[in-house]
């Protein structure tokens, strides 16, 4: 039931953008090389997870879009298109989700393919 709800979600999302991108995919990266595309002061970081999770730890200057939440693609849609996108979960589910609706939305995406739980670098705290 999971799987199907998960589907029907992803689906839903994809409307949500123009598909003329949507041939376009994002990069899947390790944690080594996520770490390398954060670098550039370009690249807006987001993680996808729940609020609660973000702020259990998040790596420092992530903005939190939660992909459950229910202003999801509004918040994408507002995303500037000119800058790359780095985003990320906790184990790499939600973030493949989210970074497919982004690339379908017109942003450039590099995911981290195992989530947070594969991070070597810093992590912040919000309590």
């Amino acid at each position: 039931m999971k799987t199907v709800l998960y589907i029907l979600f992803a689906a839903t999302m994809m409307v949500g953008c123009n598909n003329s991108k949507a041939t376009k995919s994002f990069d899947s990266v390790d944690a080594s090389r996520f770490a390398e595309v954060i670098e550039d002061g370009q690249v807006l970081i987001i993680d996808t997870r729940s609020p609660e999770e973000f702020n259990e730890g998040h790596i420092p200057g992530a903005v939190n879009i939660n992909i459950d939440g229910e202003d999801f693609e509004a918040k994408v849609a507002e995303l500037d298109k000119s800058r790359p996108v780095a985003v990320y979960c906790r184990g790499g589910r939600r973030s493949k989700e989210a970074a497919a609706h982004m690339v379908s939305c017109g942003l450039d995406v590099t995911e981290l393919s195992n989530g947070i739980l594969s991070w070597q670098g810093d992590v912040e705290r919000t309590h």
